[in-house]
């Protein structure tokens, strides 16, 4: 089956967020140390590893559908192998699919690689349902990188989630928080960059959390030492709650050198009554006093956010205080959600359950006034000078990359010398014609 007779190969499919997009690189590495070959998950393959998600009821879906693909274009002969939240939450039924071999939950991802090595050795296949209760897991998995499919690297540093959110099932397959060692953060952070990488973006899946189980050690604590390293010219971090951004916190970031003026803050609402539905531990008042902070103590700073649209009990007024809301933040980008039932959550047996069309024509309305938004933010940027860090050539032929404060930038001209990769100083130009990036020239 092997597209080389000398050479096994592997596929990988990543569903969700930025956790396992790290984990899926870390499981990689594992494969190729071991001389697998990593190839396109529509290849014919020895071994497909689907790291999947289950954060709504379409991302079960997707999971599923994954992993039927992988048997369909693999054979019967090939090893699939599932991994990750969906299979932790299935973690009873999921020796039901037929079509794995194999499916490990939300630990031990460090083993599926030589789990898989010794399959594809022994051809002895038997379902092997590897995926154990997450509550009695009280120790971080230490996954680790040396590089990415990207221009920036993700750097996972903490696991778990204690926020219980109604609408929200991944605390119960990702278990308490479990924070990564400082100093193993730092040593891959040396590695990364010996590599050649200029951004790593800070991430977990509660961020803010990070050091909360550890002595003396929190996310500032991480941040200074990170900025200490030479040849890493941007941290980013990983979506935020704005209750971390406390006075310590503000002061610390602008003391650092290398951490970028752009926070992804998770807002969900601009309605309290909804906040509170949601158990979210602040309010709209706390919420822009943090936007406010941040903006006094960093001029050029830019914000980004996430907002579920027509969660359970969500009135007409509700709804309009959220526009108004996302109006006086003035983010540069907002992801926005139509709420999504998520069996095994409170929030899916509430009352008051929002229609489907009308959390359709709520989304589109808050795209209109996300829009506006944006391109109010990207308008104040006129003529700014700053650092682009190029990543790809777009279609039709330009440089694009992104700002410290995460403005997407398109070269103006042409160029035969090679930028990807690399961080060049420009001016930036405002494009009244599109709302996704702005133009920008070399200095």
């Amino acid at each position: 089956m092997s597209i080389n007779s000398n050479t096994p190969t592997f596929s990988l499919c990543t569903l969700g967020c930025k956790v396992n997009q790290y984990e899926s690189q870390a499981i990689a590495e594992d494969f190729q140390r071991l001389g697998f070959m990593l190839c396109d998950f529509t290849s014919v393959c020895d071994v497909y590893v689907i790291n999947t998600c289950t954060v709504t009821g379409e991302s079960d879906k997707k999971s599923r559908q994954m992993i039927r693909r992988a048997r369909k274009i693999g054979g019967k002969d090939a090893i699939v192998i599932a991994a990750g939240c969906f299979t932790q939450a299935q973690m009873d039924k999921i020796s039901d699919i037929k079509e794995l071999d194999a499916a490990f939950g939300n630990t031990d991802k460090g083993k599926i690689a030589e789990f898989a090595n010794e399959l594809f050795k022994s051809r002895k296949k038997e379902f092997t349902n590897f995926v154990e209760n997450i509550d009695k897991t009280v120790i971080y998995e230490d996954m680790k990188i040396t590089g990415s499919e990207r221009t920036r690297a993700f750097v996972k540093i903490v696991d778990g989630c204690e926020n219980k959110c109604s609408y929200c099932i991944i605390p119960s397959v990702r278990g308490k928080i479990r924070s990564r060692s400082k100093d193993k953060i730092l040593d891959e952070l040396v590695t990364l960059s010996d590599a050649g990488y200029k951004e790593i973006v800070l991430t977990g899946i509660e961020t803010a959390a990070y050091g909360k189980d550890l002595e003396n050690c929190d996310l500032t604590d991480l941040l200074i030492d990170a900025d200490k390293i030479n040849g890493i010219e941007r941290i980013r971090l990983g979506s935020l709650e704005p209750t971390v951004i406390k006075e310590k916190f503000v002061d610390t970031i602008i003391k650092c050198k290398h951490i970028v003026p752009h926070f992804h803050l998770s807002l969900q609402s601009g309605s309290d009554a909804v906040l509170r539905r949601m158990r979210r531990k602040y309010n709209t008042a706390m919420f822009f006093d943090t936007v406010t902070r941040l903006k006094a103590a960093i001029p050029d700073i830019c914000i980004t956010t996430d907002i579920i649209v027509g969660f359970p009990g969500e009135t007409d007024e509700m709804f309009e205080e959220t526009c108004n809301f996302l109006r006086k933040c003035g983010f540069l980008y907002v992801h926005i959600f139509p709420y999504s039932k998520r069996a095994g959550t409170d929030a899916a047996v509430m009352k008051d359950q929002v229609p489907e069309n009308i959390k359709k024509q709520r989304a589109s309305v808050l795209k209109e006034i996300m829009l506006e938004t944006r391109k109010k933010v990207l308008k104040s940027f006129d003529g700014f000078e700053t650092e682009v860090l190029f990543e790809e050539i777009s279609p039709d032929g330009y440089y694009i990359g992104h700002t410290p404060n995460f403005i997407e930038a398109k070269l103006i001209d042409k160029t035969n010398s090679p930028l990807e990769s690399q961080i060049k100083k420009c001016r930036l130009k405002y494009d009244p014609s599109t709302y996704d990036h702005m133009l920008c020239e070399l200095i």
